[in-house]
């Protein structure tokens, strides 16, 4: 009896002792946590009746200040994110009246799309790394196109320009990051279209980056963008830009231009266009004073729609000179104080008037932010 015991455990022995060891986690991928608030007040001299910042036809032309006359949040997001040598990935939610404007033309398309979710969702993509330079990451992602982010702490100046505001924040499908040298890194980008995360159509859109950087102080970008866009159009997408930071001083510009086949116009192509040149200098360690001159030319109403007067006569097109200055003030170092004055000058009368209901050539605004940054 004693051996037939130790016969039938043997089998149980052998299967402990062969059995694979678990392996042991991977402890040098970490995760962390963060935050960001920026609060604002701004005061738009146009005076807008609905309180909503130089909107007309239906259309909202800047994201941020997105209100007038009104304490509110422009952007508040919480975010995990994981770094490892083989792994990474960001998840943050996010909300504020920049997002509502930002994502309002989020595509429905089904009953489980749409901007309900979306618009919360600033980023969820999970990542790995493909050999020693090459990392593929897919979900919802910021936009591989401009030279300014989505969050405001991150430009030289508060609100961001016209050109930036008329290109895509982000994006839903995969990239390709390709670091082929310390100085180029090349990114390829296959996604659902022009800054929709919900499909609108059955074409995808395409698009590459390159960002050289030939010493510490410069960065030199390439971006284009490829697709299908308003039923069978296809849209092109070529932008350039730098950033130059010497001491004190940072500079950035940048210059986009587009097209997209349209039979409604002489030679069946639309084109639209977009300049910014901005300035930045540190006067102390706590002080910066910023300055912008800016252009955006839509003709022909391609990305952005003026709609209708209150007449039913159609607005003119989006056809815009800029300028603004700024103030930033770091009273301690995870907050950021910062006030701008901001003008644009159109060819014709887009910008509500609060006071008299017709569109104006001319708009103004001046905005204030405190901005505090969790980490």
């Amino acid at each position: 009896m004693r051996y037939a015991v130790l016969v039938l455990a043997l089998p149980v022995a052998v299967r402990a002792q062969t059995s694979p060891t678990p392996s042991p986690p991977d402890t040098s991928a970490k995760v962390t946590f963060g935050g960001f608030v920026d609060g604002y007040y701004a005061w738009d001299f146009g005076r807008p009746a609905s309180f909503d910042r130089s909107f007309a036809g239906g259309t909202l032309f800047t994201t941020q200040p997105a209100r007038h006359n009104e304490f509110n949040v422009n952007l508040a997001f919480i975010e995990a994110k994981l770094d490892g040598p083989r792994v990474r990935g960001r998840l943050a939610l996010q909300a504020g009246t920049s997002v509502q404007s930002n994502y309002s033309a989020e595509p429905t398309n089904g009953s489980v799309s749409g901007p309900s979710l979306a618009r919360h969702l600033q980023e969820a993509y999970a990542g790995v790394k493909l050999g020693n330079s090459v990392w593929v990451d897919g979900g919802i992602l910021y936009s591989h196109m401009g030279m300014e982010g989505w969050v405001s702490r991150d430009n030289p100046t508060y609100t961001r320009s016209l050109v930036a505001d008329y290109s895509p924040y982000y994006q839903s499908g995969v990239r390709v990051t390709w670091t082929a040298s310390p100085k180029l890194t090349a990114q390829l980008d296959v996604v659902n279209g022009w800054q929709n995360i919900a499909e609108n159509n059955s074409g995808k859109g395409a698009g590459i980056r390159l960002d050289l950087t030939p010493n510490s102080a410069t960065t030199l970008s390439y971006y284009n963008f490829f697709s299908d866009e308003a039923g069978n159009r296809l849209r092109t997408f070529n932008g350039v830009g730098t950033r130059i930071t010497s001491g004190r001083l940072t500079l950035l510009g940048e210059l986009d231009v587009g097209t997209q086949s349209n039979s409604s116009i002489e030679g069946g192509t639309a084109s639209w266009y977009g300049l910014t040149a901005i300035a930045r200098t540190q006067v102390t360690s706590t002080i910066a004073l910023s300055g912008r001159i800016e252009r955006y030319d839509d003709e022909n109403q391609v990305i952005i729609a003026t709609g209708m007067r209150e007449d039913g006569t159609p607005n003119g097109a989006l056809r815009a000179n800029g300028v603004s200055v700024g103030l930033d003030v770091v009273p301690q170092p995870r907050v950021l104080w910062r006030t701008e004055l901001r003008g644009f000058a159109n060819s014709s009368g887009i910008f509500p008037d609060g006071k008299t209901g017709a569109p104006q050539k001319r708009d103004a605004f001046i905005v204030s932010s405190l901005a505090v940054t969790f980490q």
